[in-house]
């Protein structure tokens, strides 16, 4: 009902009493408005006027705005940005706010500091931030825009010196490295240089890392000989030698000539612009041909004086000792003429040929020395390495007192193991040691971290992708559905049920690791087995080993090293098997046995006889009508308890066996060539056409191979 007016009264002169009140309700039940009536004083009429109510609010209406959060949007700022730097000047500050100087001059005064002038210098922030805020304007702090950002390791970090004075240079014997193809006798010629036995100490007579020898020979002449491997999966460690030497003396077996690890010789050491000696090696032996092997070298670009070029060569005989005295001459008029000269004073710098792990001396490094001399007491920093020289030793593990230059000594007291390879310089204190290991730390994190960037967002993208895919995976099944891992509980993870051998790798020195993982990235049979490593190091074997190994169902490949007796009895306890090596391609061998008991048998058929059909008919067996396959037996045999398969134009339409073989009217077992027959075969389906050829064979297992081929 709409308000009204009871009565009109035109004095309206009313007291404030309500004499009633009329209350309305909406359809919610909530109070809507109500009429209040007023009684003149003069007339005594009364007159109602409507007053409204604002809605009271349901429970459920309550309860919901007690829910929802309103947010009121910010209002923006209108006030500029401008940037300011720690230091600013006056003027500085005018330019970027875009004012008079005069005008920020204003701003500071009345901030109760006097005294400021046009290139004053503001040196507290505090009075800096509040100039900018009584200008009107924000900030926002920022680097000094003229300013060059500075490597925070810039200084830290340790480089070699600058070349010396060539009045400090003394003469320094060479260092000569002996290369070339695996077996051409090498190692037999150092150990007939040195009157000693090296060849003997080596797995199988293969070189399985560098050797640095300090040799003096009986012509007065002291010569640092570096043997590397010839194997191709030294191929690092080789490069390596060929790097650091002044000759080298390439090796070439007079029967075999030039062969593949020889042509790499040759080509590291043109890269390194190092000259060569040739040795050519067992002219001795029936079948050595010294002038073909000169041809050969010919073709490589290496013409011998011989065939009137410059590089010398020397006909030789590594185990008898034929012209090595001549050899050694040619190599030392070589060094004469080169001139060799070498600093013996200040910081010692070099390079590390090989580390290793020993169990009474700790963490060795082979290093040789290019620059000042070596002794104890010297902190020598490595790559990422470093150490305090508690002690050297020779080639022969004998102690030493110095390392001079051209020498290779081992070095005792390595906090940690540096890479082969990398170059070590001495450094005034351990705490500058620390500074350069953090500083080459955080650059290898930088550059890795920029290195990484591709694969971060190519990973991140594939991982969107897959969200994305199980997002709508889980939208689908509804939110009712347990997801686990992007799939349905009841569904079982994808597993692409290959096979897998783990292996944990652990060797003497780090060179020989670098191999074997270079020849283990050879593997390409990863389709039908997986090969994991899933640690690597040197060093013996360690009860974190065994125990990753166990976790992982995997097994541990030594190489060149012994595994002590408690860590034999941990891994057998744990069911570990270890598997202890000295050569690389035995060790290949066993992996390789390892990997072929993890694959199926492979099957083989073996053929029995071949036959043509000449004819198809259907015959009444037992009141059931039977496909008959009217052949002749034109190779071999065909028997009844073999296999078989029916060819039409050299594709398989049938393969399965027989139910009956006859000759004529008999049940037979075989049929010989020449024979005719009829042929039923378990499938009543089957229908064979004029011209088929019919293969009859048997099966048998035979064990798997292994396709991984490294050329040894």
């Amino acid at each position: 009902m709409a308000p009204f007016l009871i009565q009109m009264c035109f004095k309206q002169r009313y007291v404030s009493k309500f004499i009633s009140e009329i209350v309305r309700k909406d359809h919610n039940g909530a109070q809507n408005y109500l009429f209040n009536s007023k009684v003149c004083i003069e007339c005594h009429c009364y007159h109602t006027t409507p007053v409204y109510l604002k809605r009271r609010k349901t429970k459920e209406e309550k309860k919901l705005l007690a829910t929802t959060v309103i947010q009121k949007p910010k209002a923006k700022s209108t006030m500029p940005l401008i940037k300011v730097w720690p230091n600013m000047t006056v003027n500085e500050l005018a330019q970027a706010a875009s004012r008079s100087v005069s005008d920020v001059l204003q701003v500071i005064e009345y901030s109760g500091v006097r005294g400021f002038k046009q290139n004053s210098v503001i040196y507290d922030g505090n009075l800096l931030y509040a100039a900018v805020k009584k200008l009107g304007l924000k900030y926002v702090i920022v680097p000094r825009p003229d300013q060059v950002e500075k490597d925070e390791y810039e200084d830290v970090d340790v480089i070699k010196r600058p070349p010396p004075d060539p009045s400090v240079l003394i003469k320094r014997h060479p260092v000569v490295t002996v290369m070339g193809h695996v077996d051409h006798g090498k190692t037999t010629l150092l150990d007939s240089l040195r009157h000693t036995s090296v060849a003997a100490k080596e797995f199988g007579g293969i070189t399985q890392h560098i050797g640095a020898f300090n040799v003096n020979l009986d012509t007065g002449e002291r010569i640092t000989f570096l043997d590397t491997p010839g194997h191709a999966a030294f191929r690092a460690m080789r490069e390596r030698g060929a790097n650091v030497t002044d000759i080298v003396i390439l090796v070439v077996a007079a029967d075999d000539g030039v062969m593949e690890q020889t042509i790499q010789s040759i080509k590291m050491a043109k890269e390194a612009k190092v000259p060569i000696v040739v040795a050519i090696n067992k002219i001795d032996k029936p079948g050595a041909d010294i002038e073909r092997t000169q041809k050969m070298l010919a073709v490589q670009g290496i013409l011998v004086e011989a065939f009137g070029g410059d590089v010398p060569s020397v006909n030789i005989s590594a185990l008898k000792g034929t012209n090595l005295r001549e050899l050694v001459e040619t190599v030392a008029v070589l060094a004469e003429v080169m001139e060799l000269k070498g600093d013996p004073n200040g910081m010692v710098e070099g390079v590390i040929l090989e580390v290793s792990t020993d169990i009474s001396r700790g963490k060795l490094a082979t290093a040789l020395i290019q620059r000042g001399t070596l002794r104890k007491g010297c902190i020598l920093v490595g790559g990422t390495a470093w150490a305090k020289v508690r002690g050297m030793i020779d080639h022969a593990g004998a102690p030493i007192s110095e390392g001079k230059l051209s020498e290779a000594v081992q070095i005792l007291g390595w906090r940690e193991l540096p890479a082969a390879g990398d170059e070590f310089l001495e450094v005034e204190s351990e705490k500058k040691a620390h500074s350069v290991i953090k500083c080459r730390q955080a650059q290898r994190m930088k550059m890795k971290a920029i290195e990484d960037l591709p694969e971060i967002e190519k990973r991140r993208m594939e991982h969107e992708k897959v969200y994305k895919e199980n997002l709508l995976k889980k939208r689908a099944l509804g939110k009712y559905v347990k997801i686990i891992h992007g799939l349905p509980q009841k569904e079982s993870l994808p597993d692409d049920g290959i096979p897998k051998v783990s292996i944990i790798l652990k060797a003497d020195v780090l060179g020989s690791v670098e191999a074997i993982l270079e020849a283990l990235e050879t593997y390409e049979d990863e389709n039908r087995c997986h090969l994991d490593v899933i640690h690597y190091g040197i060093g013996p074997v360690s009860e974190n080993d065994v125990e990753m190994a166990e976790v992982f169902n995997g097994m541990i490949y030594t190489f060149n090293i012994n595994t002590p007796k408690n860590m034999q009895d941990l891994a057998e306890k744990s069911k570990v098997p270890i598997h202890s090596h000295n050569v690389i391609y035995k060790f290949i061998d066993d992996l390789k046995e390892e990997i072929r008991k993890k694959l199926p048998p492979t099957i083989v058929e073996d053929k029995l006889g071949e036959a043509n059909v000449l004819q198809y008919f259907q015959i009444t067996e037992k009141k059931k009508k039977v496909s008959v396959a009217g052949c002749r037996c034109t190779e071999g045999v065909l028997k009844k308890d073999a296999k078989y398969k029916i060819l039409r134009n050299n594709e398989i339409v049938y393969e399965g066996t027989l139910t009956s073989m006859k000759h004529h009217k008999d049940e037979v077992n075989s049929i010989k060539t020449g024979l005719e027959c009829g042929l039923r075969f378990h499938d009543p389906n089957v229908v064979v056409q004029p011209g088929d050829t019919i293969i009859c064979y048997t099966t048998h297992e035979e064990p798997p191979s292994v396709n991984w081929d490294l050329g040894f």
